[in-house]
């Protein structure tokens, strides 16, 4: 019984495959396209796109044309290459703008934009452009289906530049203890906070900015180091108010110990 359906289903392959290679080979543009729709149906989306390539200058201006159009750039889409797919469904939508396929076609071409975003640690080029495509697909279409998952994805890569924006002011800090420049950690933290104000790191940006202030301040030559060391205290009272990890709290709480007992010193002197 099962070399009966393994013959049967070796038969099949090879005559799918004969179809295919027969209808490649075509110049009816009706088989390439019941062949290219009916391996587009079986998940074969490569071998389909192939005949739908060949069949699209000839089905332009005609009824089928629409269809055709849409099962390339899902063909495409299907197979992962998120660039092309991207790109055909934008040719889709201004091609036909009344299509009852244009909102899936908006959302999946901003879709793939999205899959093109690099990780965090790269430039953020792609990452910005499919913002603004799925940014355009939840102005256009506030009522779809696809609007939660259109939000999700824009609130995903917002997160990455923020966390993109956010390492590279951290290098500032790490760059500070060869430099011994802790202004520019201090500068790099409060411009990220201006540009991300409800942002998740923001403890961590207000304790890497009293940190800098403390290490200015306590590597100060005499007739600064005392305002110095009043401004680090602000700093450590604005960061123990929005505190909440531990670690962070005790590193602070430490370092405000020695503010304290240097300040010390100067009120016993005055």
């Amino acid at each position: 019984m099962k070399k009966f359906l393994y013959i049967i289903l070796t038969c099949t392959l090879l005559s799918s495959c004969s179809e295919y290679q027969k209808a490649l080979k075509s110049v009816d543009t009706a088989t390439k396209y019941n062949v290219g729709e009916k391996l587009y149906n079986a998940g074969k989306y490569a071998k389909a796109n192939k005949l739908f390539e060949q069949i699209l200058p000839a089905y332009r201006g005609k009824p089928q044309a629409e269809k055709v159009s849409y099962l390339n750039a899902k063909s495409y889409y299907e197979e992962k290459d998120w660039y092309l797919a991207s790109h055909k469904f934008e040719r889709f939508m201004d091609a036909y703008p009344n299509s009852e396929k244009l909102e899936e076609a908006a959302f999946l071409s901003a879709k793939s934009a999205y899959m093109l975003s690099p990780v965090f640690s790269k430039e953020q080029h792609e990452t910005k452009h499919a913002i603004e495509k799925l940014q355009l697909f939840i102005n256009l279409f506030p009522e779809s289906e696809f609007l939660q998952e259109a939000n999700g994805l824009v609130k995903e890569l917002d997160l990455k530049l923020e966390t993109k924006a956010f390492s590279i002011a951290k290098q500032f800090n790490t760059i500070a203890g060869f430099t011994r420049d802790f202004h520019a950690p201090m500068k790099a933290m409060d411009n990220f906070i201006i540009d991300f104000p409800g942002t998740v790191y923001r403890e961590e940006a207000l304790y890497i900015k009293f940190d800098s202030a403390f290490q200015l301040a306590v590597n100060s030559v005499y007739h600064k180091k005392e305002e110095r060391l009043k401004d680090a205290k602000l700093y450590y009272n604005n960061f123990k108010k929005s505190s909440s990890n531990p670690i962070f709290i005790e590193k602070a709480d430490k370092m405000n110990e020695v503010i304290d007992e240097e300040l010390e010193n100067y009120s016993t002197k005055s």
